[in-house]
Formats: structure tokens, C-alpha cells, sequence
């Protein structure tokens, strides 16, 4: 059984230009829903990469609707790919990660495994992903979806979602969410480097952060819970 919708409004460049200063856990700070699990890890850590959520359903060893979305897409897409709980076949390669690069991909994630790493170093392109597999789907035509809401490492991602995935991980978010959480992660990675200062010059971050007088007060009321019921 097929699906296929037509491919989603992509994100404005302006919001995507400010997530592009973002850090997923920047956002992590303000947000804790929309995050794909930490089982999902880049094969190349040192790239941050954001874009248009495209996505795929991709059912047990069947790769074949991958291998047709590069018939629709557009630079800036960012792929997202639902293995269907399938995590011991392979649905990418070192064929299906230049087939993407040419057709303007500037990312993918998998909820599950590809091949070995290296095409993706050769032909540059960052890919988040939950491990490595030699055994690979075949383009059976057994079906799938393409542009559906989908699941990526418990997160949900609906088609023309805002994608920003880097070291720590990938966040997917709706595009009338992506400007203002953009907004406050870059307010407060504004005052991390004056805070970081602040450290290395000798400040305590419990009492940076208010945390210590909170504890010491805790534990000052619980010796004195302790100390009049012994009364």
C-alpha cells in the first residue's frame, strides 16, 4: 500500500538562517518536547545542519519509496525517515547518500541503521542515525508513505516541520514555533560567554545560578524539622 502527498511549504529562510546560530540544547533549555532520542546520533558530530522536514515511512526491508522522493525534492529538504520499528535492516547506503546530496538534500535522520560511514564523509552529507547495519533493504515495491506524520526517535514530525540537528541531537519543530524558540535560545547563548567568564575568573555556578542558597536553606529546614521532632 502507497502514500504519497505533495511535498510541504518549506521553511522561510529568515527563520531558518537564526536556528542555523541555534544549539538543539540551547532550545533544550526552554523545550523538552519535539526532541528525537539520544539512541539517534550523528555520523558527523562536528556539523549543524537545518531545514524542511520531508518524510518517509518506510516498511521492514522495502527502501523503494526512499529511492522515489529524490524524484521530488528540493534544496533544503531535510529527510526524515520512519523505520516502522525496523532497526536490523539497512534502508541507506553510499548510493542513497550521493542520490540525496544531488537532489538538495542538506540532512537526514533515520529511526534506525545505515551502512558504514564513510560515503557519508565522501559525498557530505550529515546524517543522524541509531547505529550501523550490513544488511540491506531492497527497492521491493512492498509499499510505504512519503510526506505523512511520522515518528523519529519518539518524536513526532509532521511534513514542513522546522529540522535543526547537531552534536548533542535533532529537534523537529512547527513552523510557528521555530522563530520564537530560536529568539530565546540565541538570548541565551548571548550571555553564556560573559557567565563562562565569570567561572573561570572564580565564580561558584551554584551561587551564579541562585541553586546554593536554595539547597543550604533546604537543609538548614530539614535539620530543623529533624531537630523539633526530637523535641
Amino acid at each position: 500500500m502507497y502514500e504519497i502527498n505533495e511535498m510541504p511549504k518549506q521553511i522561510d529562510q529568515d527563520v531558518l538562517d537564526l536556528l542555523a546560530q541555534c544549539r538543539t540544547e540551547s532550545i533544550g533549555h526552554h523545550r523538552h518536547w519535539g526532541f528525537a532520542h539520544g539512541s539517534i546520533k550523528p555520523v558527523m558530530p562536528e556539523r549543524r545542519v537545518v531545514g524542511t522536514a520531508v518524510t518517509v515511512a518506510v516498511p521492514g526491508h522495502d527502501s523503494g519509496m526512499i529511492s522515489h522522493l529524490f524524484s521530488m525534492m528540493r534544496p533544503g529538504d531535510f529527510i526524515c525517515i520512519d523505520r516502522l520499528g525496523d532497526n536490523h535492516n539497512s534502508c541507506w547506503g553510499g548510493g542513497t547518500t550521493l542520490a540525496a546530496k544531488v537532489g538538495g538534500a542538506v540532512g537526514v535522520v533515520i529511526d534506525g541503521p545505515s551502512t558504514g560511514s564513510s560515503k557519508w564523509q565522501e559525498y557530505d552529507l550529515p546524517g543522524w542515525i541509531s547505529g550501523y547495519s550490513p544488511i540491506t533493504c531492497h527497492p521491493y515495491g512492498m509499499g510505504g508513505a512519503i510526506n505523512v506524520p511520522i515518528c523519529v526517535g519518539g518524536a513526532a514530525v509532521l511534513p514542513g516541520y522546522a529540522v535543526l540537528a547537531d552534536e548533542s541531537g535533532v529537534i523537529f519543530l512547527p513552523p510557528d514555533d521555530a522563530r520564537y524558540l530560536a529568539e530565546m535560545a540565541l538570548q541565551r547563548q548571548s550571555v553564556q560567554g560573559p557567565n563562562l567568564d565569570r567561572i573561570r575568573a572564580g565564580a561558584k555556578q551554584g551561587d551564579m545560578i541562585g541553586i546554593t542558597d536554595k539547597i543550604l536553606k533546604g537543609v538548614a529546614d530539614e535539620r530543623s524539622r529533624k531537630a523539633a521532632s526530637k523535641g
